[in-house]
């Protein structure tokens, strides 16, 4: 039987042989779908109306586009069709075969874009993902209308060094028979987020640890290699510089702000790198504020 789906944003028709049936597109779930790209094929979800502007939105490491399933939909209520991409080797994207750049992710992120058929979006990245949506709007500006730079790396060579070493000295976490591993994993991300309140965005984040397996790392050692400053000092559009003070690289966005004094700026109070999960209104409503607005 040939069944092809088309999503209109409201409803979501199904052909089955000859003739199409409609379904009423349920707005607690988003949209998934897969497209073409360097590394094979990239998984996304949406939701919000197709005919709305976008946003497309770029997750942390190790983590994938689901870190932002609690802003989809106070997103869509906005009037913005919104996009998670996973980036390759993360959530259900297919692995490369080698550790990219953040240069590289970005080829991969813009293919992604393009396979939907938009262009002059407005572009989000959390962490590392802010370290690739910056080279995504400096090396296809015509795809970026609006940049937002969520907790962008901006770091000295001295520190991604650091930060790279300890990366390095990290053990693996094998799996075991008692299960031991599980628990590991759990201690590894409560080490990791200082100060966390939101006990399913911790569950969550340390399921996508697991998701991305063997090759996890592969993101992290990306935004440790990149320069997120030179990247920063080359864009030309539009730009927010978002923040939480409760961010473990909240220092970094002060530099941000520092090297761009021209970028708008904008914080919220608390939080920790979960801050999608832990204030999702706050934080859409600062998104969905700069997305729409009018002029520079």
């Amino acid at each position: 039987m040939d069944v092809t789906s088309l999503w209109s944003g409201e409803r979501l028709a199904c052909r089955h042989g000859g003739g199409y049936c409609y379904h009423e597109y349920m707005p607690t779930n988003t949209y998934k779908g897969y497209t073409a790209g360097p590394f094979g094929q990239i998984h996304y979800q949406q939701a919000g109306k197709q005919t709305d502007p976008a946003v497309v939105l770029c997750h942390q490491s190790p983590s994938s586009s689901e870190m932002f399933r609690a802003a989809y939909h106070p997103l869509a209520a906005h009037g913005l069709r919104v996009i998670g991409i996973d980036t390759p080797g993360f959530g259900m994207s297919d692995v490369p075969d080698h550790p990219p750049s953040i240069e590289e992710y970005a080829t991969a992120i813009a293919a992604c874009i393009r396979s939907l058929g938009l262009n002059a979006v407005t572009l989000l990245g959390h962490h590392t993902g802010a370290s690739i949506a910056a080279e995504v709007a400096v090396a296809e500006p015509e795809l970026v209308a609006r940049l937002i730079l969520n907790g962008v790396p901006v770091m000295t060579a001295e520190e991604r060094a650091q930060y790279s070493q300890a990366l390095k000295d990290s053990p693996d976490v094998e799996p075991r028979s008692d299960g031991s591993h599980l628990m590991a994993m759990w201690e590894r991300r409560i080490r990791f987020t200082p100060g966390w309140t939101s006990i399913s965005a911790m569950h969550l984040g340390v399921l996508q640890m697991f998701i991305a397996g063997d090759t996890a790392w592969y993101g992290h050692r990306a935004a440790f290699d990149h320069d997120a400053a030179a990247a920063i000092k080359a864009i030309r559009q539009p730009t927010l510089i978002l923040t939480n003070t409760g961010d473990d690289i909240y220092y970094a966005a002060a530099r941000a702000r520092e090297l761009r004094p021209d970028f708008a700026y904008a914080e919220l109070a608390g939080g920790t790198h979960d801050i999608v999960d832990e204030q999702p209104q706050a934080w859409s409503d600062v998104v969905a504020a700069f997305a729409l607005q009018q002029g520079p």
